[in-house]
């Protein structure tokens, strides 16, 4: 399991996101005022300029990198939603649609479709958060492909109804491996550590700047450090789309129970 999904899982995401943010705020000011005890404002006043035009093409660069790692993760956590969405309403319609068919089959199959949406409710859903399958899931949608394997529809109307099911149940089980995938798949630790090492340079680069009123260069790289840690704590958020607080509700599947 990565840290960061671990942290997610562990950590309450209050304390996570203090944090974060206590942590970079503290080394903006602590920063600051190591710098300024060594070295005078007067003497970094003189490099304003030249600092200044550095630091507006990195703070440009980084929040650049930054924009798109948010668009990328809420794209990714949105696209994890409408598959969740997509694999509940496929298990509807077979549910739905087996009324077409004898009831023995629909006594076969009915029983197996609920099985499968309470077992993923309550029994694979918070294994989602680990990044795990609920095996007990997966046999029952093996059962639902064996029955609709051995059963020989008769007439068009069945035909009709049974190569549609097919199709919705090939949807299902694919839509459901992207689940899983999704659980336990986050932002790359390169990127991560990009992200990381971009934010720390980022607030240093305030260090260098003189300023005759030190509160004010204070509180402007607090502001900076702040801004910076709730994004970050916003891509951790939406990294893993079925851990932490901010995470799919099976609310989809639990549909089912109107059927």
């Amino acid at each position: 399991m990565p840290l960061s999904q671990r942290l997610l899982l562990y950590v309450p995401t209050p304390i996570l996101g203090l944090m974060i943010v206590a942590g970079f705020i503290a080394l903006s000011m602590c920063g600051l005022i190591i710098v300024r005890r060594f070295v005078p404002h007067h003497k970094l006043k003189v490099h304003n300029d030249v600092a200044g035009a550095i630091f507006a093409t990195a703070g440009v660069t980084y929040a650049v990198l930054m924009a798109f790692v948010v668009v990328i993760a809420w794209q990714s956590f949105d696209r994890s939603n409408i598959n969740v969405e997509r694999e509940a309403n496929c298990i509807i319609s077979l549910y739905r649609d087996s009324a077409a068919f004898p009831e023995s089959f629909r006594n076969e199959i009915r029983p197996l479709l609920k099985g499968y949406v309470d077992t993923v409710t309550g029994e694979e859903w918070p294994m989602l958060a680990r990044g795990e399958q609920s095996a007990d899931a997966r046999n029952i949608l093996k059962k639902v492909w064996l029955v609709y394997a051995s059963y020989e529809p008769k007439g068009e109307n069945e035909k009709a109804f049974f190569a549609e099911s097919i199709r919705k149940l090939n949807d299902a089980g694919e839509l459901r491996r992207m689940r899983i995938m999704d659980s336990r798949t986050g932002i790359h630790p390169v990127l991560w550590l990009v992200l990381m090492i971009g934010g720390v340079s980022t607030i240093i680069f305030t260090f260098f700047f003189g300023t005759e009123n030190f509160r004010a260069q204070v509180l402007m790289a607090s502001m900076l450090a702040l801004i910076i840690a709730l994004i970050l704590f916003t891509i951790l958020l939406l990294e893993f789309p079925f851990t932490g607080d901010v995470s799919i509700p099976a609310d989809a599947f639990k549909e089912m129970a109107h059927f």
